[in-house]
């Protein structure tokens, strides 16, 4: 008979322990805790000051691309199920169908920037380049999503649009160092929360 032997089972890149889920649930509660301050609005466009991002921030930054965008959808079904979560007590529906819906949607594309360069640094945490992921996923990417949703459902032009945002983005900025210093700490002392990811390169 032919020798056989016994090959390990394949690895699952995208499977999610008991653990990842908890983990995951816990952001998405902690984006949730984050709405609860309620909102600061300035200016005529309606964009409110939320702590929301932060939260956003954190997860893409402390649990990466995977949980970090399952924390963002779990929070998000149930605000569009209906639950008052969002700043300033609104629920999902209510914040989709305002001039500042894209905010709400950008979320979900800046956690996942923001996941997947934080795990290409990994498994060492650098507070400058988690400053940087945290800008470009947590702002760049969120601001644009809102962008569009003013043009889609104001009158407002590209530039009012695009000049609405710069009330926000020294707060913001400081939501990003703190979002950093706070993932720096984590990873130093829970390490492994993150897979590595590494760009194959071509031979």
């Amino acid at each position: 008979m032919p020798e056989t032997t016994d090959a390990p089972p394949p690895t699952r890149r995208f499977s999610l322990s008991v653990t990842d889920l908890t983990q995951a649930a816990v952001f998405a509660a902690l984006i949730a805790a984050l709405g609860l301050p309620g909102t600061i609005t300035i200016g005529s466009s309606g964009v409110p000051i939320t702590l929301q991002t932060l939260g956003v921030m954190l997860a893409g930054a402390v649990i990466g691309p995977r949980k970090g965008t399952l924390a963002v959808i779990i929070f998000s079904i149930l605000a569009i199920a209906g639950l008052p979560i969002l700043a300033g007590g609104r629920s999902g529906l209510v914040a989709l169908s305002s001039p500042t819906a894209g905010f709400f949607v950008g979320f979900l594309p800046g956690v996942i920037v923001i996941g997947l360069l934080t795990a290409l640094m990994m498994p060492r945490y650098r507070i400058l380049w988690g400053i940087a992921a945290n800008i470009l996923g947590g702002m760049v990417v969120i601001y644009a999503c809102g962008i569009i949703g003013l043009l889609l459902r104001t009158d407002l032009s590209l530039w009012a649009a695009i000049s609405t945002n710069g009330t926000y983005i020294p707060g913001d900025i400081a939501k990003a160092v703190i979002a950093a210093l706070v993932a720096a700490q984590v990873h130093r002392a829970y390490p492994g929360l993150i897979t590595p990811l590494r760009l194959r390169r071509g031979r």
